[in-house]
């Protein structure tokens, strides 16, 4: 797509209105999570730096969520300042989905085979998995650097230039697609799993109520495994059916160019990758263990602020004086502080 004048303006006020804050939310909420982690220390070590290392590939890839669309802008830009402003981006996000593949891989292990799970190499070996998650994405992304390219002498700034249709291809139909359906099959395994063993717990407690109706324990149980089917429903249609719909878009603009809109590409592109990029933010912020911290600092601030507030109003009505015959303030009887 080559627009220029009016059309180049227009498309970067959208890519910026539409990107930009996006970008900026997803980096103040990873380091929002990450805080959180990091100051908790009862959470599993594994579990943990798997995560920690999604947030912070999440980070990047929020950080370089404007660049991403601008690729398909042609600009007058020099050999190695082109590379990196394409292959850098690309690099991030394709990083981004091996660590969320990572964990979605940890999480299926400990869950369908928990006796066995510390065998694992992905237990036993965290810092060499880590690696993998980082290394094997650099490695194809700098694919294009290492001459998998078709810069030629009078080739001007764009993704055409850099990547081949080959490379493209192999990208979304090799790694990205794959990815979200290994990822999907792993979440399924997980429910069918909590499915097996919910059945169990309602025949224990049918066993015990025998002749009564679902129990109130059962009840909840039930509630909560709906909810969790309902939210891995709601992440995967709106999270990655956008960006599964921008890849294809993107693929049909390579076929022929001049039968999709520029506009269309660009907004499914911005949609779609921030879409997927607020997955890990979704999944950190239901996890109560790595919100805990917070919590506890919200806890506490509140009781400070009614302790102060109390005070306050003890020290008003002593100078006034119609102090006596006033009830005391919860904290000043005892009120135990939050928990740490």
């Amino acid at each position: 797509m080559n627009v220029s004048g009016n059309a180049v303006d227009s498309s970067r006020v959208l890519v910026f209105w539409l990107s930009g804050p996006l970008s900026v939310f997803i980096i103040l909420a990873n380091l929002f999570i990450i805080l959180g982690i990091l100051c908790n220390r009862k959470l599993p070590r594994a579990a943990s730096w798997f995560f920690l290392s999604l947030l912070f590939a999440d980070l990047l890839a929020g950080a370089t969520l404007p660049f991403i669309p601008r690729m398909q802008f042609e600009k007058n830009r020099g050999y190695h300042s082109c590379f990196f402003t394409h292959v850098a981006p690309n690099y991030f996000f394709l990083a981004f989905l091996a660590n969320l593949l990572a964990v979605h891989y940890e999480k299926y292990l400990c869950i369908n085979y928990p006796l066995h799970y510390r065998r694992f190499w992905v237990h036993r070996w965290v810092p060499l998995c880590l690696l993998l998650t980082w290394a094997l994405p650099l490695l194809f992304a700098c694919l294009p650097v290492l001459g998998w390219n078709q810069w030629g002498p009078s080739s001007n700034c764009s993704y055409r230039h850099i990547f081949p249709t080959a490379y493209l291809y192999l990208e979304i139909y090799g790694f990205l697609i794959p990815s979200i359906l290994a990822m999907a099959f792993m979440s399924t395994q997980v429910l069918r799993v909590a499915r097996r063993q919910l059945q169990e717990i309602k025949k224990v407690l049918r066993s015990v109520n025998q002749g009564q109706g679902p129990s109130e324990l059962e009840q909840q149980l039930e509630l909560r495994h709906a909810k969790c089917i309902a939210s891995l429903s709601l992440i995967f249609l709106v999270c990655w059916v956008p960006y599964v719909a921008g890849l294809h878009v993107s693929v049909l603009a390579i076929q022929n160019r001049s039968s999709i809109d520029s506009y269309t590409v660009l907004i499914l592109t911005c949609v779609g990758s921030g879409s997927a990029a607020v997955v890990p933010i979704i999944l950190g912020l239901s996890n109560r263990q790595y919100t805990q911290f917070w919590r506890d600092v919200a806890a506490k601030g509140c009781a400070g602020c009614r302790a102060r507030c109390c005070k306050r109003g003890e020290a008003g009505c002593s100078q006034g004086g119609t102090s006596q015959g006033r009830a005391p303030c919860p904290q000043a009887e005892g009120m135990a502080p939050a928990p740490s």
